[in-house]
């Protein structure tokens, strides 16, 4: 039968020679008028159709769920499960491959990949995705477990040894650190000393032979498990400002991973990121810093790394570029008395490319600020666009009055934006919603949220206000319209808009119903569905879905900044793999779904 068959498309391009000739044995064209039904409810599917040329509609009830065109294929689900649980219909003249059920079945059975591709679910579809790259994306070394890297013996002393014997088991064993037993505590515990600390042991006066390690021994040891990943074991030490973590499994210490023989492992800038930040000592060093991050996204992204772990990278990298900042430009006393903290997508730890400032600064109460406080925070909000961080066009930064206040005026102003809620106060909110302390005093700012929370009412009205914002992107079906390339030569879709926005302000109205205090959105869908206010499975395919979108926007930003282009946050559909616009259709899908939910939850439908 036909040769043309198209085995470059999802998820047909995962077959092998054998499976696609089965394939070309096993197909047939079909035609279907405009508005004929091919598949109804209830129905129990013979075939598996591919369209050749022309668009099919899947609708539940009067409900347009997705459309399939050109390469696309339905419906695998239906044809596992043995009934169709969507009506099908032609949306104008159809052209299609059908292939014979048994077919289908013979290479589920041959060729796992090509199941979870057909008929899975997103989470699923995604995993299959990542064991389809090439061995060097599965080999991506942050994701490489910890016990793969070079781990240090871990050597141990006891706590009454004296400082003098610790030094001897140093230059025995060529170490810098001894892991100290502490069995006289209830329960016993166990710490670490390190070179750093026999520095202020030589400070103390004190002969060394006098003095116990156990006295300056820091028993709050930062572990590690030898299955977690490296990424992850770099994300902690460069929260935590260690250089060393412990490998522990159970009761067992299996090594000290020092961070100089994970960053050679991992082979990526990060860790001279963090020194040149930390070493810097004037702006000019601290943009030279700055420009080194998209560098390392870049390579972190080519390399296969999780979007989600780049971004918590990201997060952290620019928490010390903005302190480091912070700390070359304002007073000691305004530093400690002040809490400087970000918003948006930086202060969700979601951010990767650079994107506009949104910070501000909370003062303590019983403070009195310099008299140049207005020119320090005009040169910081200079100093970031400088790095790279355009200025707020809404003028949500430092520079501004409006987000630098006391403590009690953050207070009122936050309690004024929910009870004489309008539109700038709503958006005011939102933005807040997501603050996040890089510098300075952090209680101060989680002395105003949890003030927030404890005032949140559980006003239907003001919720329902808040949570339609959902909605202020949308244009119904026009992004499947572009995404099909139907009725539109723009092909550019704007995923912020169109999926992130909606799924990331959704979240934060339910976070906000239910006083949820975590600022990230997948941490917000993690007690979203702990505490029964989610499912499960639609909070699965949310973070699944923020995910995919976070690393699609990445790629085109990235390609963006190849080309010499500004980055616009926008995908060009058209250049798009078959896998990914699937992917994109399921996941643009599970917003829908979502922004249904939503709807009925607020009652939104209401408000118009």
């Amino acid at each position: 039968m036909p040769n043309a068959f198209n085995f470059s498309a999802s998820p047909f391009d995962c077959l092998n020679p054998d499976e696609q000739r089965l394939v070309r044995n096993s197909v047939d064209i079909v035609y279907f008028p405009e508005q004929e039904t091919i598949l109804d409810v209830g129905t129990v599917p013979t075939h598996l159709f591919v369209i050749i040329k022309g668009y099919v509609t899947q609708v539940e009830g009067d409900e347009v769920i997705t459309t399939y065109g050109p390469d696309d294929c339905f419906d695998g689900r239906g044809l596992v499960a043995g009934k169709v649980s969507s009506r099908f219909v032609a949306a104008e003249e159809v052209v299609a491959y059908q292939l014979a059920r048994q077919a289908v079945s013979d290479l589920i059975a041959s060729n796992v990949t090509f199941g979870a591709l057909l008929f899975s679910d997103l989470g699923n579809k995604l995993s299959a995705l990542s064991h389809r790259k090439s061995q060097h994306e599965l080999q991506s070394l942050t994701m490489s477990r910890v016990d793969e890297a070079f781990l240090r013996p871990a050597h141990f002393v006891d706590a009454d040894t004296d400082i003098l014997a610790v030094v001897r088991v140093f230059q025995t064993h060529r170490t810098s650190n001894v892991l100290v037993r502490d069995v006289r505590s209830h329960p016993p515990r166990l710490g670490i000393f390190t070179a750093t600390a026999l520095q202020r042991a030589i400070l103390d006066g004190r002969p060394l032979n006098q003095l116990a390690v156990g006295e300056l021994a820091n028993f709050a040891l930062i572990e590690v498990r030898p299955s977690d990943q490296l990424g992850d074991a770099m994300a902690v030490m460069l929260r935590r400002r260690v250089h060393r973590v412990v490998v522990v499994d159970g009761e067992q210490v299996l090594g000290i991973l020092e961070a100089l023989d994970l960053f050679s492992f991992l082979s990526n800038q990060s860790h001279l990121i963090t020194v040149h930040i930390e070493e810097a000592r004037d702006l000019a060093g601290l943009s030279l810093a700055a420009a080194q991050i998209t560098r390392m996204i870049a390579l972190l992204h080519r390399g296969g790394s999780r979007v989600n772990l780049i971004a918590k990278l990201v997060q952290q990298l620019n928490a010390r570029l903005f302190e480091r900042a912070w700390h070359l430009l304002a007073p000691p006393g305004l530093i400690a008395n002040s809490c400087l903290f970000v918003m948006g997508s930086e202060g969700r730890g979601e951010q990767l490319l650079k994107t506009d400032q949104d910070n501000g600064l909370i003062l303590r109460d019983d403070f009195v600020p310099p008299d140049d406080l207005d020119a320090v925070c005009q040169r910081f909000s200079v100093a970031l666009a400088g790095f790279g961080y355009p200025q707020c066009p809404g003028d949500i930064m430092v520079s501004n009055p409006q987000w630098r206040r006391s403590t009690s005026e953050f207070g009122r102003m936050t309690r004024q934006w929910l009870v004489l809620p309008d539109a700038d106060s709503l958006m005011n909110l939102a933005i807040f919603m997501d603050a996040h302390a890089v510098s300075g005093d952090a209680r101060l700012l989680e002395s105003v949220q949890r003030g927030l929370m404890d005032i949140a009412t559980d006003n239907d009205a003001l919720q329902a206000r808040f949570a339609a914002a959902i909605d202020a992107f949308g244009n119904t079906t026009g992004w499947w319209n572009r995404l099909l390339g139907l009725g539109d030569s723009d092909q550019q879709l704007n995923i912020k808009k169109e999926g992130i926005f909606p799924l990331v302000h959704g979240v934060r109205s339910l976070a906000l119903a239910h006083r949820i205090t975590e600022t990230g959105t997948t941490a917000r869908i993690a007690a979203l569905v702990a505490g029964g206010w989610l499912e499960a499975g639609m909070g699965a395919d949310l973070t699944d879905s923020l995910h995919f979108f976070m690393g699609l926007k990445l790629k085109a930003g990235l390609a963006e900044l190849d080309t010499g282009k500004p980055v616009s946050g926008a995908v060009d559909v058209a250049r798009l793999s078959s896998l990914d616009r699937d992917l994109l259709k399921d996941t643009l899908g599970v917003v829908k779904r979502f922004k249904m939910l939503l709807r009925q939850r607020f009652r939104l439908d209401s408000l118009r």
